[in-house]
């Protein structure tokens, strides 16, 4: 069974009430239970030719109940599935207990220092944990200079040591290919839409760096007004890491 399917068959409470969907330009949050961010993943990029595909019943979502919601996160189209995303982490019940407050390049950094990592996506961090690592290698759809296509990622992630896996792996459905090609690898999956879950542990996940909305209000009006992650860390949301028992 996927990662994506296990995660939602794990759900309680499908059935409660949406009571709020922003799809902004940089996060996409939805309420139910709790409020669930995660990236805003267009396909296409550029002007009004670029022709992104549209959501579903736009307009009604609030009228839906929290699993049809849910639903959409295995959508083909990346921004239904980026509203199913948060839709998932609004229903997951955070044990705060077990979490501690960690970012990713620290356990990155302690974990990979002169060995082979391995980041899929283009994170701020990969300058500094490039002077950590013995190699590190970046996998990027949108390529910026020293990144590697995502077609390289069949060869490089099998020699890393440590891989470092962005939330929207779910959202574009890569998550399982990803994992397959990581085994005997030390795993980090991060950003915001990562599902602070310990079902993940199961698929060869070690620690998860989640983001927690404990103010819903302002973590709203802040991504309506076209927040980055940086201008809303720290007003209204808490970074926590979720680690596996060794």
């Amino acid at each position: 069974m996927k990662i994506l399917d296990r995660l939602i068959d794990s759900l309680e409470g499908e059935d409660c009430r949406v009571r709020e969907v922003r799809c902004c330009a940089f996060w996409t949050a939805v309420t139910t239970r709790h409020t669930g961010l995660s990236t805003t993943y267009r396909t296409f990029e550029g002007g009004e030719s670029a022709h992104q595909p549209g959501v579903r019943d736009v307009g009604r979502l609030t009228e839906k109940p929290a699993r049809e919601l849910v639903e959409l996160a295995r959508s083909a189209n990346t921004l239904e599935a980026s509203i199913g995303m948060a839709a998932i982490n609004s229903l997951i019940e955070v044990d705060e207990g077990r979490c501690v407050e960690l970012n990713a390049y620290d356990v990155l950094a302690e974990k990979g220092k002169n060995r082979n990592i391995g980041v899929v996506g283009h994170f701020p961090f990969v300058p500094k944990l490039r002077e950590v690592a013995k190699n590190l290698w970046t996998i990027e759809k949108r390529l910026r200079p020293g990144d590697l296509p995502e077609s390289e990622a069949s060869r490089i992630l099998p020699q890393c040591d440590i891989v470092c896996l962005s939330g929207t792996s779910f959202i574009n459905h890569t998550i399982d290919d990803l994992l397959s090609l990581c085994r005997g690898s030390f795993i980090v999956l991060t950003g915001p839409t990562s599902p602070l879950s310990p079902l993940l542990f199961a698929s060869g996940i070690d620690v998860i760096c989640g983001t927690r909305v404990v103010d819903p209000p302002e973590v709203m009006r802040l991504i309506s007004e076209a927040a980055t992650f940086r201008q809303l860390h720290g007003h209204g949301v808490r970074l926590l890491a979720l680690v596996r028992e060794m």
